[in-house]
């Protein structure tokens, strides 16, 4: 999204000091300049992607959640960026939006359908094409900032859920698209007076939470989260809205992590009058959030919360038994392990311990603020990292 403007500096600065912060929030740091105009976020097999918007290349970038640099792109050779706004994904396949609109007068929306097997498999990917249109949009005129833009979606059960950003209602309405590719007529569910300009979402099938991201007329971002959504209630009874704790800043992306932890993207913002320009960083945040499932699984997971499900060749799962101040860990590989690590969200390294001196799998945490942190294994085809929340 470009062209935001905002208003004088003197309320500006005002409404920072009076921002009710949400207190688990954490900077991580600067991103590349590469993906300075950051829009979508998404983490997937331990890494986070991320993707420009109007006018760039049709590109995904991936991410290091340590060093914030770029590890890898992936482009989609039959695809045009013409305003890509936001990630989302299921067990088969990643989905991009190509759904910005700022003035009302695009007619060819679509959603890029990639599918995972062909992601891992190479960095230069063909798409498959979701087209489709608003059921109620009847003009297409340049009116100036529209209610027809949108750049938040979601995948839930076997749809899409687009979320409008609504520059002159100033809320959001949700619509619903079938997820295989061809030529859809989008199906309205329900509207939310946001008062605020929806920006990502992501839905986090682990706990069941849908949250949505956003700001106001003055840059104050914010977040709206919404308990077990469905397609028959996707708003649920209330949604609540909560100020985002990490300070004035543009933020387009969000993505969930596991059960309670999420990352959150903001562009670069500049404005001449008044003069402010914004980095464009990454942001944590947590939550205490347990898993949704069957009673017989909550059972389970009363005894021990598992951070990281389901071990694959050559990865590393995290345990933290509950009301326990050690966080256990299971490293399965076949490669030759040099040392263990841990860092802090802003990437700072908390403790280094040789192969030779580690005496077992568990880590006293204790010591440790409530945070966002991350541990490594230096192998010697290169570094496995899992976060974990205290």
């Amino acid at each position: 999204m470009k062209g935001f403007h905002i208003i004088p500096l003197l309320i500006l600065v005002s409404f920072s000091h009076g921002l009710s912060a949400q207190a688990n929030v954490q900077e991580l740091g600067n991103l590349p300049t590469t993906v300075s105009e950051t829009s979508g976020l998404l983490f997937h097999n331990g890494r986070l992607i991320t993707h420009n918007d109007s006018g760039n290349t049709p590109q995904l970038f991936e991410i290091d959640t340590l060093t914030l640099e770029i590890t890898r792109t992936i482009t989609l050779t039959n695809a045009e960026n013409v305003d890509w706004e936001d990630l989302a994904q299921d067990n088969e396949a990643i989905y991009v939006g190509d759904f910005g609109n700022n003035v009302g007068t695009r007619e060819n929306l679509v959603i890029y359908r990639i599918t995972k097997e062909m992601y891992e498999a190479t960095n230069t990917v063909q798409a498959e094409r979701i087209n489709f249109r608003y059921p109620d949009q009847v003009d297409f005129s340049n009116t100036g900032n529209s209610d027809w833009d949108a750049e938040a979606f979601i995948v839930l059960d076997d749809r899409l859920v687009v979320f409008t950003k609504q520059w002159v209602s100033n809320g959001t309405v949700a619509y619903s698209i079938p997820k295989t590719p061809g030529v859809h007529i989008a199906e309205r569910l329900a509207e939310f007076d946001s008062n605020g300009l929806v920006t990502g979402a992501t839905y986090n099938p682990i706990s069941d939470v849908l949250f949505l991201i956003g700001y106001s007329s003055i840059l104050g971002p914010f977040t709206l989260r919404v308990d077990a959504p469905n397609i028959g209630s996707i708003f649920g009874t209330a949604p609540t809205k909560i100020p985002f704790g990490g300070g004035l800043a543009q933020i387009e992306g969000i993505t969930y992590v596991d059960v309670d932890t999420y990352f959150v993207s903001s562009e670069f913002f500049t404005n001449a009058s008044p003069a402010i320009t914004l980095d464009s960083k990454l942001f944590s945040f947590t939550t205490t959030d347990t898993p949704n499932g069957n009673e017989e699984e909550e059972e389970e997971e009363e005894e021990e919360e598992i951070l990281n499900p389901e071990p694959q060749e050559n990865s590393l799962v995290l345990y933290r038994p509950l009301d326990s101040d050690f966080l256990e860990y299971e490293l399965i590989t076949d490669r030759a392990l040099y040392g263990r690590g841990l860092f802090d969200s802003g990437g700072k390294r908390l403790q280094y311990i040789r192969a030779a001196e580690i005496e077992n799998n568990r880590i006293d945490i204790a010591s440790l603020s409530s945070s966002v942190y991350y541990l490594a294994f230096y192998l010697d085809n290169g570094v496995l990292v899992k976060a974990f929340a205290k």
